[in-house]
């Protein structure tokens, strides 16, 4: 994660957002002969929002608009993107046509919410597209046909930096976006790929994931239980954001994998897993010692201790398993949070990969 800067922080625009305002000026010059700069949309909730465009074209049956991605202060991968709109006329009757241009991927998995073998734009910005297309054409007496194809330049560079491959979403980006903002800080895309994850693994019938804080917990897990990538999703500090989705779209087994630190904090009840928005209570790690039978020096240094690390080290020094006690706490966090219908095992494990605690199933 990029540390938040301070003070009040700049909302951006959604990628969505970007190609509506693209497309509604392409199809705009296509019935006027004029590209309208700047273009304005209405978003989901009703807000207008006026958006400059970054380039123009047009040329006999086609046109083309694009515009510059601004995320604000969040630190968004597709900050600074040209989203790209190519708008063709099309017979009367048959709607709005979507395509993907380069950068955009196409979805090959069941599970999303749209189907194999269509653009990832997604529904929203869809929603969006075909209202500002209807828009324009209710403006100038014209049928709200078109051919639409979206493009990012670049984008399928940047989506190996998302989690697209996994998802199965390939050769580029998704065209995301539900309210056309871009709220900074708000994980919202990381949040939206651990739900589709969940949703694709359901759909694709598997019975067991695993969702880790990390790249090493995730790959130990795997490695142990020899599950499929599919079967993996990359949760990161967002426990709360999957056991939530999860209850509500159940899978019959769970495994948690994380490291000492970020489990110790799920164990503690915490949903935020983030440094920022969340702490590890070394007196409660004392107390755990304690419980375990710990010397009263051990509880001491515990207790005056500055990190979860240093107090797992005097942990292991005095042989006491409390890194099994934080899984199995953690576990019963995550047991009342989904709130049954799904076992949950929780996996501990050190910066090599190495299993040292564990609360099976």
């Amino acid at each position: 994660m990029v540390r938040r800067p301070t003070g009040a922080l700049r909302r951006g625009w959604t990628t969505g957002a970007c190609a509506t305002a693209a497309a509604k000026a392409a199809f705009a010059a296509l019935l006027t002969g004029r590209f309208p700069d700047p273009v304005t949309i209405t978003l989901p909730k009703g807000e207008r929002v006026a958006f400059a465009l970054d380039a123009e074209a047009l040329e006999g049956d086609a046109a083309t608009a694009a515009v510059v991605k601004d995320a604000g202060d969040d630190p968004d991968v597709t900050h600074g993107c040209r989203v790209v709109a190519l708008v063709r006329r099309v017979a009367l009757g048959a709607g709005v046509v979507f395509r993907a241009g380069e950068g955009v991927g196409t979805v090959t998995r069941a599970g999303l919410a749209l189907a194999p073998g269509e653009p990832a734009i997604n529904p929203v910005p869809r929603q969006m597209i075909r209202a500002a297309i209807a828009e324009v054409a209710a403006a100038h007496g014209a049928g709200a046909d078109a051919e639409i194809t979206i493009a990012v330049p670049g984008g399928a560079a940047l989506a190996q930096q998302t989690s697209n491959p996994r998802l199965g979403i390939l050769g580029g980006l998704s065209i995301l976006g539900t309210t056309g903002i871009v709220i900074p800080y708000s994980c919202a895309s990381w949040i939206h790929s651990i739900h589709r994850g969940i949703d694709v693994a359901r759909a694709a019938g598997l019975t067991h994931v695993a969702a880790s804080t990390g790249r090493t917990s995730e790959a130990a897990a795997a490695r142990h239980h020899g599950l499929p990538e599919i079967a993996l999703i990359e949760m990161g500090d967002f426990a709360g954001g999957m056991l939530k989705y999860l209850r509500e779209h159940p899978l019959s087994r769970l495994t948690i994998a994380g490291g000492f630190g970020k489990l110790a904090k799920l164990a503690a009840g915490h949903m935020d897993l983030h440094s920022g928005r969340s702490r590890v209570e070394v007196a409660a790690l004392a107390a755990t010692l304690a419980t375990l039978g710990a010397d009263a020096d051990v509880i001491a240094k515990a207790q005056a201790a500055v990190g979860a690390g240093e107090v797992l080290a005097l942990a292991g020094a005095a042989a006491r398993p409390l890194a099994d006690r934080i899984a199995a706490q953690a576990r019963g966090v995550a047991l009342a949070t989904l709130a049954g219908g799904t076992a949950v095992e929780v996996m501990i494990f050190d910066r090599e990969g190495a299993l040292i605690g564990h609360a099976p199933a």
